[in-house]
């Protein structure tokens, strides 16, 4: 009887004590102002973790000892039910002083809606009922396989092998067949997506960009992002307006995931060979547009649907009057976070991308060839430090210059650079060897730390916000109390965010999807930074902070 009523009887008093422990925990600050949607999320699935520790202990006490009398279970309940009660009521009116605080420090507005954030609590017990009762369906299938193999087997070996399956099972469905068939549905959705134009985008008719008459790539084979990098390019006229000399169209080249078979669905087309293959066909579009004959190249590396952030491509331009190139591929339709998590073309497309257009470049004459530079954000800056396996030494030995945005908690050189750092400088602000190559940089008064330090050249910029989720999420927010909650935090990270077991990584991970949905400068929006960024890394002869401040105001009136 007790195996029947495993689904439909009432979940324990330690689970129950568990789920309003850790529901109430998620609603404690963390690094972004969460919409009341994205806090019923996080709720159910602390609070799901909560029930499954607290189901966990109770079963431990009953087996350590014996069940507390009638009398005894029913006080249990109405001191849970008082204290309880009281708690959610209490934390969930906190929350919106918190939520307040949270929303100043990223210079949003204080208030929130009162009947929204009444919605979180039914919203929670929804999503969180049917998180438990998809536990519990496994544990009886568990029983159920058990009892199947008991027949057969001791009773031990049975209870293993049952768990064993049922693990297969699970993971089988979940990767193999759940997961897989929403990512396929994402890939083709987002493969129609690309096949689209941004309004107000045209084809180009320079000869400098990928897509023209002139061009090796058709303008439809570039896909939207791509359409979006070259049709977005500034004209000479634009960078003279800006500059007051005469300036020179740039070049952007650009090969998208199509640019072989008009699919990019064909086999190989993604594999090594196939990265290999675009990235020559980059490296020829570069040269038939003459990027190689310009004062300075620069190879991006592009998010995983493709994108190239214009803030982080246009001021080269403007800084070097035009007379440079941009090179960026394609190896992705789909975003970021699930190319990543599905297909690691990043992993060796940077790289793919980069040592082809170095082996050009280094058969140049030295006197001759342009100032060669790498950027990327978010999972282009990962990209972009795959080809770098050296290290920091090789990434300053064989550039001119980096700028690497939103980097990922996967980006080795970061890594490498912030557990090198100097005592006493923060792990959101690392001082690395006295600032002499590499910064970081939230606010343009950063890129003077250390104060009065020497920064030679080449010159590598990091820009990462300290209430950044992107670059501060990682596994091991479960277990592990991050260190950038530890001494003087960034100005833009609550003092009374505090660290909880399992609750903070469920917090991050829905401040990733909030992580867009702040003002500029704050969580993964880095506004004009970029250009603050370029204007230090490569700073044209006789260039004044002035000059980076009208630079900066132009963009912003010319996006």
């Amino acid at each position: 009887m007790g195996e029947r009523r495993i689904v439909r009887r009432w979940p324990g008093w330690g689970a129950s004590t568990g789920a309003v422990l850790f529901y109430c925990l998620s609603f404690t600050p963390s690094l972004l102002p969460r919409p009341w949607y994205l806090q019923a999320a996080a709720g159910a699935i602390t609070a799901a973790f909560g029930y499954g520790l607290g189901a966990f202990f109770g079963y431990l006490a009953g087996v350590c000892g014996p069940a507390p009398g009638a009398r005894v279970r029913r006080a249990g309940w109405w001191v849970l039910a008082a204290i309880g009660g009281g708690a959610v009521v209490a934390v969930t009116a906190r929350s919106v002083r918190w939520q307040g605080d949270l929303r100043r420090a990223v210079g949003m507005a204080p208030g929130i809606s009162w009947w929204q954030w009444a919605l979180v609590l039914p919203v929670a017990l929804l999503l969180g009922g049917l998180l438990v009762l998809c536990a519990r369906a496994v544990r009886l299938g568990t029983r159920w396989l058990r009892g199947i193999l008991g027949r057969a087997v001791p009773p031990w070996a049975a209870a293993l092998g049952a768990a064993a399956l049922a693990a297969v099972v699970v993971t089988g469905f979940v990767e193999g067949f759940l997961l897989r068939g929403l990512f396929d549905l994402a890939e083709r959705g987002a493969a129609l997506a690309d096949r689209s134009t941004t309004p107000g985008v045209v084809r180009p008719t320079s000869p400098t960009l990928s897509g023209s008459p002139a061009s090796y790539e058709s303008w439809d084979s570039l896909g939207v992002k791509g359409r979006d990098f070259v049709g977005g390019a500034p004209t000479a006229a634009r960078i003279s307006d800006f500059t007051g000399r005469p300036a020179k169209d740039p070049v952007r080249a650009y090969v998208g995931l199509r640019s072989v078979d008009g699919t990019g669905f064909a086999e190989g087309a993604r594999t090594p060979a196939g990265l290999r293959e675009r990235a020559r066909r980059a490296v020829a579009e570069l040269e038939r547009a003459g990027g190689f004959q310009r004062k300075a190249l620069v190879v991006l590396g592009t998010t995983g649907s493709g994108w190239v952030n214009e803030r982080i491509a246009a001021p080269v331009e403007y800084l070097y009057d035009g007379d440079s190139a941009e090179v960026a591929f394609q190896y992705s339709y789909l975003p970021s976070w699930i190319s990543f998590l599905t297909e690691g073309e990043a992993t060796e497309a940077g790289k793919a991308l980069y040592d082809a257009v170095h082996a050009r470049w280094s058969q140049l004459p030295a006197d001759s060839r342009p100032r060669l530079m790498v950027a990327g954000e978010s999972l282009g800056s990962y990209a972009t430090e795959r080809a770098f396996p050296g290290g920091v030494e090789q990434l300053l030995g064989q550039t001119g210059g980096a700028l690497l945005v939103g980097p990922t908690p996967d980006n080795s050189l970061r890594e490498a650079v912030t557990e090198q750092r100097q005592p006493g400088s923060p792990v959101w602000r690392p001082v690395h060897r006295d600032g002499r190559n590499v910064r970081f940089a939230q606010r343009p008064s950063d890129f003077a730390v250390p104060e009065g330090a020497a920064w030679d050249q080449p010159r590598v910029v990091y820009l990462q916000n300290g209430s950044d989720p992107v670059v501060w999420w990682e596994p091991s927010l479960i277990w592990t109390r991050p260190e950038w909650l530890d001494g003087q935090r960034a100005h833009d990270v609550s003092p009374t965010m505090r660290w909880y077991p399992l609750v903070t990584f469920w917090q991050v991970t829905c401040d990733l999807a909030a992580s867009e949905a702040v003002p500029e400068g704050h969580g993964h929006r880095y506004g004009l930074m970029p250009a603050e960024a370029w204007a230090r890394i490569v700073p044209p002869e006789g260039w004044t902070r002035q000059d980076t401040d009208r630079l900066v105001a132009y963009l912003a009136d010319h996006p």
